[in-house]
């Protein structure tokens, strides 16, 4: 048998590890099988030069993959893996499991709002130790003080003696930075959480790629120390 080239990937992945993939050559194992590997990295270079990067390979739909030069079973076949891998993003979260700092929840949320026309502001009741007891989606729609009323928002805290909440909610656009709305609502919750007892230790606002913590910016007092205790 002739010895496999070193830049093949299926040679570099035994020899190495994943992370020494490119996404150009992942492509290529996806489609590849049953193709030779040069023909299959021509194939995933031709078919993200069509699609652009590879994180577009989540928005691509079947006819595009096919006018792309794939198969309709290497179309097919690479839909479902990723369809697999939102269905794997989208594990629900469940009591007992915590969140340390505002990348795990960005690293959380982030799948479950992808391709959401609309805003979301969602509610994450925790113990004292960070422990998750309830995720509630307070309101859909632009953000205003109507839909996101400290009263809708503490209700549920206060009946599942929450001992602090996160707050969390998406912008469409992709934008993370936080409107002026924005910024009033989340004093006006912080307000409200020091009164009734609940702290509030973020708002996590999820763009497209990135995200804003109130938290780590600053513009929660106490925030950063609780979650270290909380560890």
């Amino acid at each position: 048998m002739d010895a496999i080239p070193a830049h093949f990937p299926c040679r570099r992945l035994f020899e190495l590890d994943w992370e020494s993939l490119s996404d150009l050559e992942l492509v290529a194992l996806l489609i590849g099988p049953g193709t030779p590997e040069r023909r299959a990295l021509n194939d995933a270079r031709r078919l993200l030069d069509a699609v652009g990067p590879s994180r577009r390979l989540q928005e691509a739909g079947y006819e595009e993959l096919c006018r792309a030069g794939l198969s309709r079973k290497k179309a097919l076949a690479l839909l479902a893996a990723v369809q697999l891998s939102r269905r794997f993003q989208k594990i629900p979260l469940f009591p007992g499991q915590s969140f340390r700092s505002s990348l795990e929840i960005f690293r959380h949320f982030q799948p479950l709002v992808h391709g959401l026309k609309k805003e979301c502001f969602w509610s994450v009741l925790l113990d004292s130790k960070n422990r998750i007891l309830r995720v509630i989606r307070i309101s859909e729609g632009s953000l205003t003080a109507s839909l996101v009323h400290p009263r809708e928002v503490f209700r549920p805290a206060i009946r599942e003696a929450a001992a602090r909440v996160l707050f969390v909610h998406n912008h469409p656009s992709g934008d993370p930075a936080p409107s002026q709305e924005d910024v009033e609502i989340t004093r006006r919750l912080v307000q409200t959480g020091k009164i009734v007892g609940i702290q509030a230790l973020d708002h996590v606002i999820i763009g497209a790629h990135t995200y804003f913590s109130f938290a780590d910016q600053g513009l929660l007092e106490g925030a950063d120390a609780a979650l270290e205790r909380g560890r």
